[in-house]
């Protein structure tokens, strides 16, 4: 839904519903979404935020009447597509993913192509108000990223797709926006190492003349391209577990001055102290099948882990105070766990700064790991899970903005 008021729509993430393969995707479309709309946003449209696999776009791509269908199943239901998240290529429900999940990384040409089937998909089937966005991966994998010309290749392809969206606009006049959404264990990990990354590779002399090359457009066009279709997606759980300050990072990319081009949502687990007993619950949350990557403070030292349980082994070898943060997407409802906590403070920090200055037209809520919660997380289902989250957001960005105009003022 378009909240008004500058701050963007609103939606949260098919990535929670089964849709490795276009039927998939489309039977979870027709099942789930109506009904969230119905509930949430009977008497206005409603935007919704598509999960498209390599499977998917290449099917899309290769039925035009598919494609039709899917528009006009939209339309007829008063939907619109805004955002697409093609982080994950292949299989994302139901058998195990881990680090595959950033697999084929943006080094290869697969990655690049699948990311362009994707832009070419949604000029189609998005409306003309609209200026879709692409969530994508943050590069590759970071112990796979053994030397400089690793990071050359996955920034040439990330170039390449620049050049194709620009290219794309003329020939359609739909903008198409990609995304590159940073996380723990990943070359673009921390909003620093971001801002960096941007800063050596992507806002230079080089990479414009390189998109110059591949678009044949000059580069004073070339140079407001870079940021005209390139950005970031600010997962507000993966900042969080790395024990960042939300508001300072949401600073450091506006004065960098690149573009959030989504804001999204999201809650990890958040142990403020570790002890015997969190650690014998905690085990509740461990051997999933999605990476629950931690990071540990313990006497002002961060220390990373890529799973939950390999935390969990180093307290047990060597007990002692320290505070964890772990990537297990928890509902945004949620500030209390029983014996921990979780990271919506995040949340309500980085709607506090969209409340003084929005920062992005696409809002996403994104807990995609329903189907491996403990059962006592779970109320109701999976509807009512999201439209409690839906609520959530939505209510306490209301009231954020309401404390920010003056009495009497109608927001």
């Amino acid at each position: 839904m378009d909240l008004g008021n500058g701050y963007g729509h609103l939606t949260y993430s098919t990535l929670v519903h089964p849709g490795d393969t276009w039927a998939e995707m489309r039977e979870s479309l027709e099942t789930y979404v109506p009904e969230v709309k119905r509930r949430f946003c009977p008497d206005a449209p409603m935007g919704v935020s598509l999960r498209i696999s390599n499977a998917s776009a290449e099917t899309l791509v290769d039925d035009p009447s598919e494609r039709a269908r899917l528009k006009a199943w939209l339309d007829e239901r008063d939907l619109y597509v805004y955002t697409v998240n093609a982080f994950p290529f292949g299989p994302f429900k139901g058998e195990l993913v881990k680090e595959e999940v950033y697999e084929p990384d943006w080094s290869t040409e697969a990655r690049t192509r699948y990311t362009m089937n994707v832009a070419t998909i949604l000029t189609e089937i998005t409306g003309p108000g609209v200026e879709p966005t692409i969530q994508t991966a943050p590069l590759a994998f970071r112990p796979k990223v053994v030397d400089d010309a690793y990071v050359a290749a996955f920034t040439d392809n990330l170039l390449r797709v620049v050049a194709f969206l620009m290219e794309l606009e003329k020939r359609t006049g739909r903008r198409v926006k990609l995304a590159l959404e940073p996380e723990p264990y990943c070359f673009l990990e921390t909003i620093p190492e971001t801002v960096e990354y941007f800063n050596n590779h992507v806002y230079t002399t080089a990479a414009a003349m390189r998109v110059a090359e591949l678009s044949g457009q000059p580069l004073a066009e070339v140079f407001q391209g870079l940021r005209r279709y390139l950005g970031v997606v600010f997962d507000i759980c993966h900042q969080s577990v790395e024990f960042e300050d939300i508001e300072a990072d949401l600073q450091l990319l506006v004065d960098a001055a690149i573009p959030i081009y989504k804001l999204q949502e999201a809650s990890a687990l958040n142990v403020p102290e570790v002890t015997d007993e969190i650690v014998r619950e905690l085990k509740r949350y461990t051997d999933t099948i999605y990476l629950s990557q931690t990071t540990e403070l313990r006497d002002g030292v961060i220390t990373r882990y890529l799973n939950l349980e390999d935390a969990i082994e180093a307290y047990d070898a060597d007990p002692g105070p320290r505070s964890w943060r772990t990537h297990f997407h928890v509902p945004v409802f949620l500030d209390d766990l029983g014996p921990f906590r979780t990271t919506r403070d995040g949340i309500d920090a980085a709607l506090a700064f969209h409340a003084r200055s929005p920062l992005s037209t696409h809002l996403e809520i994104e807990t995609y790991t329903w189907d491996v919660l403990p059962d006592h997380l779970k109320s109701g289902d999976i509807t009512d899970h999201v439209i409690r989250e839906l609520e959530y957001v939505r209510d306490e960005l209301g009231r954020q903005a309401a404390e920010r105009v003056a009495p009497g003022t109608r927001v």
